[in-house]
């Protein structure tokens, strides 16, 4: 398998990797799931993490072919329009962002005027979809259970699975938010841990479990299956599904779920402003 050269980016605050993905013969690249930075007492946004990306791929003299997300993240925003902007590439994004713009668009009380199509996005992908960075094809895994868009990206020898799969040492994504699901999670790991045993898998976050020290973006498909704490070989279907949703149901909601949300689901654009031209995010109250 091919190997592409993989820059990870790391922001402490959500905890949360993103990534620069090179064609290792060509200076094509693309970048993946991206963070825009935001002080939510203040409601002040800020593109600091977003530049260091633009700083690297300036600096290597790449040019984006795309502007992947791997999900509509609810613990960071994303900066996909100001990386979009500033270096071009299309921008990609799970074919099922429908049903989590529906889901979403009611409880945010969008209106008419957002679109709940995918439309903000250049590109829907779906299971069995390719796609190219310069010589490098990537094809897509649809992988739902933490959210129904959820895709896994796999680039050669590497795969980027989003909230999917968490470092072997704490475990897998929750699935109890809207459109959630616990065993179609499991049966979506299936699909990653079925890749050859030396695939990369690329994280979207690490926590660090009990008694390490450091974070850590990268795993294997054969350090998966051998220890993962909730879907290593041996684990039952039913046994996951029980555990999951015991476990989701102390977990509380992430800290910028509500932010987040109604940004990514318009692929990273701010809601319209008003006639004032100040934009307004909402905060719904007992709803979640």
């Amino acid at each position: 398998m091919s190997q592409p050269i993989v820059q990870h980016f790391f922001d402490e605050p959500t905890n949360t990797f993103s990534y620069v993905v090179r064609d290792p013969d060509s200076q094509a690249c693309a970048i993946l799931d991206s963070v825009l930075d935001f002080d939510y007492a203040a409601g002040r946004t800020d593109v600091r993490s977003a530049d260091a990306i633009i700083q690297y791929v300036r600096d290597n003299d790449l040019s984006v072919e795309w502007v992947l997300e791997t999900h509509v993240h609810a613990d960071h925003l994303s900066a996909a329009p100001y990386l979009h902007e500033q270096l071009g590439g299309k921008t990609g994004i799970g074919a099922r962002i429908t049903d989590v713009q529906e889901i979403f668009g009611k409880a945010f009380n969008a209106g008419a005027e957002f679109a709940r199509d995918g439309s903000q996005f250049d590109r829907l992908f779906k299971e069995g979809d390719t796609f190219s960075i310069g010589g490098l094809e990537g094809r897509v895994l649809h992988t739902p259970g933490h959210t129904p868009a959820c895709l896994t990206y796999v680039i050669g020898d590497a795969a980027f699975v989003g909230d999917t799969l968490f470092m072997p040492d704490y475990g897998t994504a929750r699935c109890d938010f809207p459109g959630g699901d616990a065993r179609t999670l499991f049966r979506s790991i299936q699909k990653v841990l079925a890749l050859p045993e030396q695939t990369r898998i690329f994280l979207c976050h690490d926590y660090k479990a009990p008694g390490r020290e450091e974070f850590h973006c990268m795993t294997t498909v054969a350090e998966q299956r051998k220890a993962n704490v909730h879907v290593h070989e041996g684990v039952s279907e039913d046994e996951f599904v029980k555990m999951r949703t015991e476990r989701d149901a102390t977990l509380g909601m992430p800290r910028l779920i509500l932010p987040s949300v109604q940004v990514n689901m318009r692929a990273g654009e701010m809601p319209p402003a008003d006639d004032s031209g100040q934009v307004y995010l909402k905060v719904p109250v007992n709803l979640f």
